[in-house]
């Protein structure tokens, strides 16, 4: 076999991999889908498929799509994967939407890329799939820096083929401290993360599962589970991207990207949110938005999708249905 024969042996090997973890996962809590390595018509009515699509500079990115039905787009945070939203794609799924969630560039099982890992990128890179899936009258969903990613997206690239916007736990409209922005976070907390990520980041991915999900509180019911799919979920990504995506969802600021904002807007976020503090970011965004919805767990986490799931389903969904 000569070396481009093997290399390309390898790479769909490991693409096979990847598939087939994936649909294990989801087949379990889904057991009438079916699942499929590529996406032939994917704006068939009732297509359930896990695909990757190529973007314009070739990079893959993967992506769920299960269901039928008007569609929800869920975007995840740092540095996880679309496998974040579990909870949320069957539940929603089973109330008749089409879900789907993609792994960033550079995360989950998406291509790992050395350039581009940048937020003008992400949602360029969002654009396309929404473009290439012919979604409409779509609800966006993006949780910390996926709320970065959704308002980037809305800002750039306009809204119209969107209903309603939910941001939750996200970093908008700027988590960096400066002198326009006194309740942001020091850089030398960014920087941190930078140092954990680069030094150890198996160590630090399972650090970090503390804050995130508030298991340093009194009171905290631990989930080693929780913690460990964090884990697996952020030893897949590259660290190249998730490095450079530490300054996109510290230092970039989304003012503007608000401000461009014309649909229903949900905007939640716990009050003890340990990662993307509230002071610096919902209760900014709340007002940058106009005629947003702002809604405060008392007490919950970064991670509240997760650790307070059925409360923020239902609310998602009323939202939806409203």
């Amino acid at each position: 076999m000569n070396e481009q024969s093997s290399a390309f042996s390898m790479e769909t090997s490991r693409r096979n991999l990847l598939l087939a973890g994936g649909a294990a996962v989801a087949a379990t809590a889904l057991p009438k889908m079916s699942f499929a390595a590529t996406n032939p018509n994917p704006t068939k009515s009732g297509v359930q498929s896990m695909s990757f699509i190529k973007t314009k500079d070739g990079t893959e990115i993967f992506y769920k799509d299960w269901g039928k039905g008007q569609p929800i787009l869920f975007s995840h945070g740092w540095p996880l994967s679309a496998d974040a939203w579990d909870a949320q794609m069957v539940f929603f799924g089973q109330q008749g939407y089409r879900v789907i969630a993609h792994d960033r560039r550079s995360h989950g099982r998406s291509t790992q890329t050395w350039d581009g890992n940048n937020m003008d990128q992400y949602a360029d890179d969002l654009a396309e799939l929404i473009e290439y899936l012919d979604l409409k009258d779509l609800i966006m969903i993006g949780h910390s820096t996926g709320g970065g990613e959704v308002a980037h997206y809305l800002g750039r690239h306009g809204t119209k083929r969107v209903a309603k916007v939910v941001l939750v736990g996200a970093v908008p409209p700027l988590m960096l401290k400066t002198d326009k922005n006194p309740n942001g976070l020091p850089m030398d907390v960014f920087d941190g993360i930078r140092k954990g990520t680069l030094e150890d980041r198996s160590q630090f991915f399972r650090d970090v599962t503390i804050p995130f999900y508030g298991y340093n509180r009194e009171g905290a019911k631990i989930s080693e589970g929780v913690r460990e799919s964090f884990w697996a979920q952020g030893m897949m990504g590259g660290i190249k991207g998730q490095l450079d995506c530490i300054r996109e969802f510290s230092e970039v600021d989304y003012t503007e990207d608000l401000r461009k904002i014309d649909k229903p807007t949900l905007i939640v976020h716990g009050d003890d949110d340990q990662i993307v503090p509230i002071v610096a970011s919902a209760l900014e965004s709340s007002k940058i938005v106009k005629g947003s919805v702002l809604k405060i767990y008392e007490g919950a986490d970064h991670g509240l999708s997760q650790t307070h799931t059925e409360r923020f389903n239902q609310d998602v969904l009323d939202f939806i249905r409203a």
